[in-house]
């Protein structure tokens, strides 16, 4: 029988974890932590998951402010507001929400945040720290990912591990953490142009996927034993729901789960520990860690 990694659960005792350091640096007399949100257009699922993180602050004693831009923003004034939160010492960390309309580059926007205050670890300087083991921001998604294979007990030492997708935001750090010492897995990593993907995923001990492709991995792709992790999160329609929408994973979960050891549900798993390290990394930044 499969066990669920429940990271709706696990984000919430680091929330605990949390709150109890900003006690200690409020009894300190020191500075709150404070965590921006840039947040351009209106998105459904960005403005989900915005709400998700300004929630997230009031529940850890945070300080938290929500910025909003129509999306017809220029590039140049949002990078000049990018600016303003750089210089600001009142902003400990901050995010501008992915995705960007098509007019803006998500990469000059990336690069012109503090690496200082880059609460989403995007930035090419956290990036590279990250690479060679120097301490630093780590990217949310794959840190949530790391924090709970740990806490799960999941030995990852030599084992076969298969990561669907290579972004920059996800698939290409995770793959580096999980290669690092102290992890140890024996990394592969496949996208659109891998050739035989089904034969290489079934060799997996332990399966990651985040290539936003609902249901894409399926039964017969799965070893029995695996333990899978799902990173996908689609909106699709759906009469169930009063929002008239749902969320879907990577991978077909019905047909899966039995073959697991250890499964990631969609929602519940993943997304809850990436909110949960902007607020790990703005503490960070907060402490001059």
């Amino acid at each position: 029988m499969y066990k669920i990694i429940d990271g709706k659960k696990v984000a919430s005792e680091i929330k605990k974890e949390i709150a109890g350091e900003v006690v200690k640096l409020k009894t300190a007399g020191k500075k709150v932590p404070h965590l921006a949100a840039i947040l351009v257009g209106n998105n459904g699922s960005s403005e989900t998951y915005v709400a998700n993180k300004v929630k997230d602050c009031e529940e850890v004693g945070f300080e938290s402010t929500l910025i909003r831009f129509r999306s017809e923003i220029t590039e140049a004034a949002l990078l000049e507001k990018i600016e303003e939160l750089n210089n600001n010492p009142a902003i400990d960390g901050f995010i501008v929400q992915l995705p960007l309309p098509a007019h803006i580059s998500e990469n000059k926007v990336i690069e012109a945040i503090d690496p200082r205050k880059d609460a989403d670890g995007f930035h090419p300087v956290n990036i590279g720290k990250m690479v060679i083991g120097l301490p630093g921001y780590l990217p949310a998604t794959p840190y949530g990912i790391i924090e709970l294979i740990k806490r799960y007990g999941i030995e990852t030492s030599g084992k076969n591990c298969v990561v669907i997708g290579r972004s920059n935001i996800v698939g290409r750090p995770l793959s580096i953490l999980l290669s690092q010492k102290g992890m140890d897995a024996t990394v592969t990593v496949v996208h659109s142009r891998t050739k035989n993907i089904k034969d290489i995923v079934r060799q997996a001990d332990i399966i990651i996927a985040a290539i936003g492709s609902p249901a894409f991995v399926t039964n017969d792709m799965v070893k029995n034993g695996a333990v899978v992790i799902d990173v996908g999160t689609t909106r699709v329609i759906s009469h169930e729901t009063k929002s008239g929408f749902k969320l879907v994973g990577d991978v077909d979960f019905e047909s899966v789960a039995p073959k697991c050891s250890y499964i990631t549900p969609v929602p519940g798993g993943v997304g809850p520990m990436t909110r949960v390290s902007l607020l790990r990394n703005t503490l960070i930044a907060a402490r001059k860690d």
